[in-house]
């Protein structure tokens, strides 16, 4: 099935972490079987809803793959799931505050982060980053990002790889608190190319045809990495929601809900062996 989204979400992405911070979403009765639903523990969510397809706001509501998966998560795992737009920086702090109990927006395991946080087995591997610019601008590789200016989103992996290429806190770099604010700035002419996860970017360029926006692939520059559910470090739920992933792998849901928002199978051999890359990382 293929994914419905109007053209102007990435654009309506940009003001949503503004306009609905407080917009959120609620599994509190998606299992209607009984009164043990008014039991469930609800557990309160963060995340940032400018990074299509992963996240979104369409007609006032969060969706997209991760907001789909996770309350099929909580359903299998038996938990309610609160669901709230808090944007990156602040999902990150709710972590640290413990005002939170998990974040889901797309986060890369690696090192750093485990430091911080405990993560779920892998639920999505990216294909490493893609490089966009306008057709006006000339980039052949990674290389190339060195003299021209370059938007990243803030404290993302996609930040890191343009300044492992640029330099850290090259001037050239501008970083911005959203993907949609990014996407804004390169269409401007702002920058002159951004970086950013592959699917991201992918699907930034399918649903914006007339936008004049190319992109160019290093994979010698930019590796592959995986994406897994942020929690705090020690946390009860961890055990639990590894649990539902497998079950989820092995019974066809997760699946189906990867269908519906990239319209091809998963490699689900790859995300089942991907336990040993984060134990590599610790």
């Amino acid at each position: 099935m293929k994914i419905s989204f109007k053209k102007s979400l990435f654009a309506l992405a940009a003001s949503s972490a503004l306009l609905l911070a407080a917009c959120g979403t609620s599994q509190n009765d998606s299992n209607k079987n009984g009164s043990n639903d008014n039991q469930k523990k609800v557990l309160h969510v963060g995340t940032e809803a400018t990074f299509p397809p992963f996240e979104l706001v369409d007609k006032g509501e969060l969706t997209g793959f991760d907001v789909e998966l996770l309350k099929a998560l909580g359903e299998e795992a038996g938990y309610g799931i609160d669901i709230k737009n808090t944007g990156w920086d602040s999902m990150l702090a709710g972590l640290d505050s413990k005002d939170l109990d998990i974040g889901m927006s797309g986060i890369t395991i690696k090192k750093d982060r485990l430091d911080s946080y405990d993560f779920s087995i892998p639920y999505y591997e990216s294909e490493g980053f893609l490089i966009l610019f306008k057709d006006n601008v000339d980039i052949k590789n990674a290389e190339d990002l060195k003299n021209l200016k370059v938007g990243v989103q803030n404290g993302t992996t996609g930040a890191e790889a343009a300044e492992s290429v640029v330099g850290k806190n090259a001037k050239n770099i501008s970083k911005y608190e959203s993907s949609g604010l990014m996407f804004q700035a390169l269409l401007s002419g702002s920058v002159d190319a951004a970086v950013t996860d592959k699917p991201v970017a992918e699907e930034y360029i399918k649903q914006n045809p007339d936008s004049n926006i190319q992109s160019v692939e290093d994979k010698e520059r930019f590796k592959p990495e995986y994406y897994g559910i942020a929690f705090q470090k020690g946390s009860p739920y961890k055990e639990d929601f590894d649990k539902a992933l497998i079950t989820l792998f092995d019974n066809g849901k997760y699946t189906e809900i990867y269908k519906k928002w990239f319209n091809e199978d998963p490699d689900l051999e790859s995300l089942k062996n991907a336990k040993s890359y984060i134990e590599s990382l610790k």
